[in-house]
This record gives structure tokens, sequence and C-alpha cells, in this order.
């Protein structure tokens, strides 16, 4: 069936989606009414252009500027810098932080041909110059691009006398000490808090 390894063949594309995965969705799609499959195309070809990027600072929005940026509730002079798009909407559901976003839209690796000039770095200090920032929180992943990237930006954002900070990172909760690795222990000893 030429239209069913099409439809599989286009589902592994998608991260996350092997062969098994692909078919049992294609399969579902068989068996559930045409309106939904109608409705499911309908959004999959739309979501490109009702999706945009937004020109402060880089998340996905429906509309630009994006909701965050203009909002007069946040706290204009917090910058959280991440990685991607989706890492805003992830911050967002902690409904911890309150101030405003810059993703970078990916992170310095060497080894992968990415440099600084290859991200968005040089808007963040446009943004910082402005003069509003009092503080930047790096929320990259703890990995090695990751840490890289926050040197950098640490070290290029020092002169401008911003403070750059980093999310903590350690031991989860709930988590116990005996499956904790050797590297998450010691960030967790850096990281520690008076109680």
């Amino acid at each position: 069936m030429k239209a069913l390894e099409e439809l599989v063949g286009l589902l592994t594309r998608l991260p996350g989606i092997g062969r098994k995965s692909a078919l049992r969705v294609a399969y579902h799609l068989l068996k559930t009414d045409s309106a939904f499959a109608g409705a499911l195309a309908d959004r999959i070809a739309g979501i490109k252009t009702a999706i945009v990027f937004c020109s402060v600072c880089g998340a996905y929005a429906e509309a630009d500027p994006c909701p965050i940026c203009v909002s007069p509730a946040r706290e204009r002079s917090i910058l959280c810098a991440v990685e991607q798009p989706q890492d805003v909407l992830t911050i967002e559901a902690s409904r911890e932080y309150r101030g405003l976003y810059h993703v970078l839209g990916g992170l310095i690796s060497p080894l992968d041909g990415v440099g600084p000039e290859d991200l968005r770095i040089q808007s963040l200090v446009a943004r910082i110059r402005e003069g509003e920032i009092t503080e930047v929180v790096v929320a990259t992943n703890p990995t090695v691009e990751g840490d890289t990237t926050a040197l950098y930006l640490k070290r290029l954002l020092e002169p401008t006398g911003v403070p750059v900070t980093r999310l903590a990172t350690g031991i989860p909760v709930g988590g116990d000490l005996e499956y904790a690795d050797r590297l998450t222990l010691a960030r967790s000893f850096r990281g520690r808090t008076r109680l």
C-alpha cells in the first residue's frame, strides 16, 4: 500500500517516532473519522503560518512581538537566555519566573560547526546595552555545549557590569543519592544553599 508507506515514511522523519510508532499512528488515523483526520491535516498545514518567531526574544508566538515581551506585568530587568523557543514554554509552565526571555537559537558547539556568530548573541548584547537589564539568567542544559555557551556569555557580558547567573543544577526532588552520578553530586555541592 503505497499511500500507507508514504505516510509512515513521513512520520518517521519526526523526532522520537520510529517505524513501529509511525505504523501505529497511521493505523489509528485509518480507524478515526474523516473529520478528525481533516482537522489534523489542516492544523499541520497551517502551523508554519500560524506560529511566528517573536522579533524581540525569538520565542514561538502567534503575534509579533509576543505576549511576554509586551506584558507590563513582566519583570523587565531580568532576562533569561535559553537555547530553543520551546524552552520558554517549559519555563513558563513552572510559573516561577516572571522576567523576559532571549532565545539563543542553539548552543556553541565547535564539533558541530556552531560558533557564537551562528547564534542570537549579538541581539542579546544589544538588548543589554539598552540599559534596562540588571541580570542575565543562563538557562541552558547542563551539558558541555550548555556550559560552554554559559561561560562564553559570562565573559562576553562582563564589561557591561550586568551579572550573569546560571540555573541551579543538582539532585532532583525525590531523587536518591545512591543513583546520582559524580557530576550531578559535584554540581549539587557547588550550588548548595544555606538552610
